[in-house]
């Protein structure tokens, strides 16, 4: 009897399973090409900050320990700079007039803002109208709205003194009097930029639950204690956030003194960013000029982190 040869056929290997894709590992690639890509969008604007702003910044504090003339090699001078402005007499003239500029403007500029605020929150008809009409002065530039301004004061024919006059009232010097000419800065700088102020007061009011002032109504609160009991404490972080954005832009005023006063009459309106100015291309003294702008970057530091603080406190609370 014949046997067939059994046939074997060879077993085929098994498969490794393909492992199945990580949803872990997913979300991180998903996640690091995302970032990637935003820091990509944002390199960009990062390099114009490099540029135009920290290396500015970085450069000045150099100089301001140099003796640093275009053309020539700088000097190290150490804090000769800081000492010669210091001993200037129109540095602690710069210092007092901006000083009093910043507490004028939180005494004028401040109020005002919050009084419209209200006045336009309590408004039934035209409240559109009306918030235009107060932020218009932001619209103009600077530069023009301070030569508007200059024509207005102008002590022959300007309209300030000529509507005094049809109202049979003493007419004044405004910008030309020693006297008067700080605090008629202060209005300029107060009517040009208050339309922004107004407009964060009034989302700051708008953002106040109706219900506190219905309490108060039938607690017997008249308009003043209503302000006072309910509307002050609902908005003291942003009355204080603003004041103290006021005080780092108003110690940095320059436009209206440049253009309406140039820093005149006898000094009464030089301003330490004006001083700064004229240091650098008036006297051709970068040196000094940079030591000026790093005592004023050292105070308006203090007050940015300030302004940090209490946002960073806000936000946790």
């Amino acid at each position: 009897m014949t046997k067939t040869a059994e046939r074997r056929i060879p077993a085929r290997p098994a498969a490794h399973p393909v492992p199945a894709p990580s949803p872990a590992g997913d979300r991180g690639r998903r996640r690091l090409t995302d970032q990637l890509r935003a820091y990509g969008f944002l390199l960009g604007g990062l390099i114009c900050f490099a540029l135009f702003s920290w290396y500015p910044a970085i450069r000045a504090v150099v100089i301001a320990f140099q003796k640093y003339t275009p053309g020539s090699p700088p000097e190290w001078v150490g804090t000769a700079n800081f000492s010669r402005v210091w001993h200037d007499p129109e540095f602690s003239a710069a210092w007092r007039n901006t000083l009093t500029f910043t507490l004028l403007a939180l005494l004028v500029g401040f109020a005002i803002p919050f009084v419209l605020a209200l006045v336009l929150n309590e408004l039934r008809h035209a409240k559109a109208f009306f918030r235009v009409v107060v932020y218009l002065p932001v619209m103009i530039p600077p530069v023009v709205s301070a030569l508007l301004w200059k024509w207005f004061y102008d002590p022959g024919a300007g309209l300030a003194n000529e509507t005094l006059r049809f109202l049979h009232l003493p007419t004044s010097n405004w910008s030309n009097g020693a006297d008067t000419a700080l605090i008629s800065l202060v209005i300029v700088a107060t009517w040009a930029n208050m339309g922004g102020t107004v407009l964060i007061y009034l989302a700051a009011l708008q953002s106040i639950p109706g219900e506190l002032y219905e309490a108060a109504e039938l607690d017997g609160a008249n308009l003043l204690q209503r302000v006072r009991h309910v509307t002050v404490p609902q908005t003291r972080f942003v009355i204080l956030m603003l004041m103290l954005l006021q005080i780092i832009a108003t110690m940095q005023v320059f436009t209206e003194p440049f253009v309406i006063t140039g820093g005149g009459p006898e000094n009464a309106t030089v301003t330490v960013l004006y001083l700064i100015y004229k240091y650098a291309f008036l006297y051709n003294d970068f040196g000094g000029a940079c030591a000026l702008s790093v005592m004023l970057l050292v105070l308006l530091g203090a007050f940015s982190a300030l302004y940090l603080r209490f946002t960073r406190s806000e936000g946790d609370a």
